[in-house]
């Protein structure tokens, strides 16, 4: 059984720490391969991506809101690439579980199990189709929150589905000079447990919230793209026992829309800026972002 390996690292706040460190199957028979270790979820669409390789500054409001930017833990995948002229994978996870949304790592180590489905094809010579959907249970146990020093902390379960759609053009497959990518995900999340709040109050809780966005990134021509996105929250209010709390709801959905330009001067750097109005929170306001991303490796 032959296999591969990959290691990252990150720069925090507090140092360097391991980012992922897996190793995976490459000659399983039959369509199927495995990966051991600590590595991002293979559910939806934008999860699994690292952070040099998106197309905005940031994660969009849902993923940000659901799984905290990208859900990134240690544990065990299994997927099964099936023999048709479709392209059609099935994956499967269970994970250590203590990372948000969950934390823990509850059910002896096993906290978290995931599943998903990916299908796609062609469309003529220029245009290709993703499509899929996924399934997170996550158990927390003392989850914290909210504000570093008065954090709300739950106890209890999280599901997770994700359905996701991507669509991409290129005239007769050549992407070097012209291409059009649309993408949009619908996420939907049910936290059933209790959260205990800073105040000291803990109170049940069983809330629906969803979350989606849609963007589109065009190159017009070699080097330079241009991009939009529209993202945006809602959900069940919690209950009385929640106003004036962190898990309130504002009386209106959070929602932002982001432009984005950017510049590859080669395939191992590119300049971005980008241009937010953020309806996300108690206020409004605008924010603008400049950022340079120099790859160095393969």
């Amino acid at each position: 059984i032959l296999v591969r390996d990959g290691v990252r690292l990150r720069l925090t706040e507090a140092g360097i720490e391991v980012e992922e460190a897996w190793i995976e199957t490459t000659a399983l028979p039959a369509g199927f391969s495995t990966r051991f270790g600590r590595f991002f979820s293979g559910i939806g669409y934008q999860n699994n991506r690292h952070a040099h390789a998106w197309d905005f500054l940031d994660q969009p409001l849902p993923y940000q809101a659901f799984l905290g930017d990208q859900y990134l833990d240690d544990g065990v995948q299994l997927r099964w690439l099936a023999p048709t002229d479709l392209y059609l994978e099935f994956g499967g996870e269970i994970l250590r579980g203590s990372r948000y949304p969950a934390g823990g790592a509850e059910d002896s180590g096993f906290g978290t199990r995931a599943f998903y489905v990916h299908s796609g094809g062609d469309v003529g010579d220029g245009s290709s189709w993703l499509a899929g959907v996924s399934w997170l249970h996550a158990e927390a146990g003392d989850r914290q929150s909210g504000q570093g020093d008065h954090p709300v902390i739950f106890t209890g379960d999280t599901e997770l589905a994700i359905a996701q759609m991507v669509w991409k053009w290129a005239p007769h497959g050549n992407w070097v000079q012209k291409n059009l990518i649309l993408q949009g995900e619908f996420l939907w999340r049910n936290e059933d447990g209790g959260y205990s709040l800073p105040t000291g109050i803990a109170s049940a809780y069983d809330t629906d919230q969803y979350g989606w966005y849609v963007q589109a990134v065009y190159q017009p021509f070699p080097r330079w793209r241009v991009g939009a996105r529209f993202d945006s929250l809602f959900g069940d209010d919690p209950g009385l026992a929640f106003a004036g709390t962190e898990l309130a709801t504002l009386g209106v959905d959070p929602r932002r829309y982001t432009l984005m330009l950017d510049w590859s001067n080669s395939e191992f750097s590119r300049l971005r800026f980008q241009y937010t109005y953020d309806a996300a929170g108690v206020t409004r306001g605008s924010q603008w972002g400049l950022q340079y991303i120099h790859s160095i490796g393969a």
